[in-house]
C-alpha cells in the first residue's frame, strides 16, 4: 500500500476528538450510496419499460415494410414476395393492404385502419392476432388453400396465393339457403354469418359498443363514381374476436379483414399496398431494408421499425438522459458533504500535516493524501449503492413488487432490466464527482506551512 493511500486510509478509521466529522464521513457515504442505488434503480425501470415497449411494439408490427412510391399498389405480388423471401436475414413476409375506413355500428362511428391479410403469413410477422382475448381469429383463414410455410419460391408462393386473389376478383362468398324466411331467426343468422368477418380492436369494440358476433358497416372514403355522382363503398362485417395488444394506437384504430374481402371493398382486384418482412436481426434493420428495396427494383420504397418510430424512442432517450441528470443531483449532494468532510478533516489535522511535512513529507503527498481520503469514500459508497441498486432491481423484476393498473399501463407491474454498462457508468460519474470534490480540501492542505501551525504548540 503506497504511503498516501495508508495514512487516507488510517484517517477515515481513527477515532476523532470532534466525533461530528466522523458522522459527516458516514453521511457522505450514505449520500453516495442513495444516489448511485437511485440512479441505477431508475435506469433499470427506463430500460425496463423501454425493453417492454419495444417487444410488444415489435410483436405488434413488421421489422420492415415494402411499399410503391407512387402508391399505386403492387402488382404480381406473390412472384415478388417468392423472390424477396430468399434474401438473406429475411425470416417471413406477409402481403398487406392498409386502408383508413369509418366503421360505424347503430349511431356510433369511429374512424380506423382497415388491414387487409392473409392470417397464415400475417402471424409470421406480426403478433396482433394472436392477442384476440374475445372470440377467435379463426375465421378469417381462407378456404381457398391449406395453410402453408412461406414460400420459398415464386411458384410456391403464388399456388395459395392465386386462389385467395380469385375469390377477391370474382367476389365469391356464401349465400343463404333461399328456403328461409328472410324474416326468421334462421334466416338472420345465416345472413349474419355470410357476412365477410373482421377482428376490432378492445378499445374500438368497446366505443362502437361492439361485441363478438354483432354486424358493423364499414365504409370506404374512396368510393365509386356513378351515375348520381360518387358514392360510398360499404360493406357489413361481422365481428368475430377483438384483440387486445396493449397498444392504445392500435386497440383503438385498427380492424383485421381477409385480404380478398379488403381487395373487394376498395375496389383493388389482386393489387396489395404493402409487403411487409420479419427478419433475424432487428438492429439491422436499416441496412436489410435498403438490401430488399434494391431487390425489389425502381419504384419501391421500404421502410423499418426503428424509422417508423423514431419520434417515441427518442422521447424514450430523452427521458432517460432527464432521469440520469434529476436523480444524479443526489450524488453532488453527497460530493458536497465530502467537500465539507475533508475542509473539516484539513483543519483537525493541521498539526499532524505540519509534522508529516517536517519530516520531509512532500507538498504533492499530502494532496495526494487527502485526494485518496475523498475517492476513498466516493469508492465505497458507490460499492454500496451498487449493491444496493442491483438487489433492489432484481427483487423488482423478479417479485413484481411494484404493481400498476393494467387498464391503464396495459402491464401490471413495473418493469425492471438492469444493464452493467449502466452500473459502470455511474460508477465512473460517481468516482468522478468525488475526485472533483476533493480538489480544493487537498490544495488547502498541501499548501499549510509547518512553522507557522506548529508556532504555539
Amino acid at each position: 500500500m503506497r504511503f498516501e493511500l495508508f495514512i487516507a486510509s488510517r484517517y477515515l478509521r481513527a477515532k476523532r476528538r470532534q466525533a461530528f466529522i466522523g458522522i459527516i464521513t458516514g453521511i457522505s457515504i450514505a449520500g453516495v450510496a442513495a444516489g448511485v442505488a437511485s440512479l441505477v434503480v431508475a435506469l433499470a425501470i427506463n430500460n425496463g419499460f423501454r425493453q417492454d415497449l419495444q417487444q410488444r411494439l415489435l410483436g405488434s408490427t413488421s421489422h420492415i415494410s415494402l411499399q410503391r412510391v407512387a402508391d399505386d399498389g403492387i402488382k404480381d405480388w406473390p412472384a415478388l414476395m417468392g423472390r424477396l423471401s430468399k434474401q438473406p436475414h429475411v425470416v417471413a413476409a406477409a402481403p398487406a393492404i392498409f386502408e383508413q375506413v369509418l366503421i360505424s355500428r347503430g349511431p356510433r362511428a369511429r374512424g380506423a385502419v382497415l388491414k387487409g391479410m392473409i392470417p397464415r403469413y400475417e402471424r409470421q410477422v406480426g403478433d396482433l392476432l394472436n392477442s384476440v382475448t374475445e372470440g377467435s381469429a379463426a375465421a378469417l383463414e381462407t378456404d381457398a388453400a391449406p395453410a402453408a410455410s412461406p414460400p420459398a419460391t415464386a411458384d410456391e408462393a403464388s399456388a395459395p396465393m392465386q386462389a385467395e386473389s380469385k375469390a377477391a376478383v370474382g367476389g365469391a362468398r356464401s349465400t343463404p339457403p333461399t328456403d328461409q324466411s328472410p324474416d326468421s331467426l334462421e334466416g338472420v343468422a345465416e345472413r349474419v354469418a355470410a357476412m365477410p368477418p373482421i377482428v376490432l380492436g378492445k378499445d374500438m369494440a368497446d366505443s362502437l359498443g361492439a361485441t363478438v358476433g354483432s354486424v358493423v358497416l364499414v365504409v370506404s372514403p374512396q368510393g365509386e363514381l356513378t351515375p348520381f355522382g360518387m358514392v360510398p363503398k360499404y360493406t357489413r362485417f361481422h365481428v368475430v374476436g377483438i384483440f387486445n395488444s396493449g397498444f392504445f394506437d392500435y386497440d383503438s384504430g385498427w380492424a383485421f379483414a381477409r385480404l380478398s374481402d379488403s381487395q373487394r371493398l376498395f375496389g383493388l382486384g389482386d393489387l396489395i399496398s404493402v409487403l411487409e418482412f420479419k427478419i433475424d436481426d432487428i438492429y439491422q434493420a436499416g441496412p436489410i431494408s435498403r438490401e430488399l428495396e434494391d431487390a425489389a427494383g425502381n419504384g419501391f420504397m421500404a421502410t423499418n421499425w426503428m424509422e417508423q418510430n423514431k419520434a417515441l424512442f427518442k422521447a424514450l432517450k430523452t427521458e432517460r438522459l432527464v432521469t440520469f441528470i434529476t436523480i444524479g443531483l443526489i450524488v453532488f449532494v453527497a460530493a458536497l458533504n465530502i467537500l465539507i468532510s475533508l475542509i473539516m478533516m484539513v483543519m483537525e489535522k493541521t498539526k499532524d500535516i505540519a509534522v508529516l511535512m517536517s519530516m520531509g513529507t512532500r507538498h504533492a503527498q499530502v494532496r495526494n493524501v487527502f485526494i485518496a481520503q475523498g475517492v476513498l469514500i466516493g469508492v465505497i459508497g458507490t460499492v454500496i449503492g451498487l449493491v444496493l441498486g442491483y438487489a433492489i432491481s432484481y427483487a423488482g423484476g423478479h417479485y413484481h413488487i411494484i404493481s400498476l393498473s393494467p387498464e391503464v399501463y396495459s402491464i401490471d407491474y413495473v418493469p425492471f432490466a438492469p444493464r452493467l454498462m449502466d452500473g459502470a457508468w455511474v460508477a465512473l460519474f460517481t468516482v468522478l464527482v468525488s475526485f472533483v470534490s476533493t480538489l480544493y480540501p487537498s490544495w488547502s492542505a498541501s499548501r499549510i506551512l509547518p512553522a507557522e501551525a506548529l508556532r504555539y504548540e
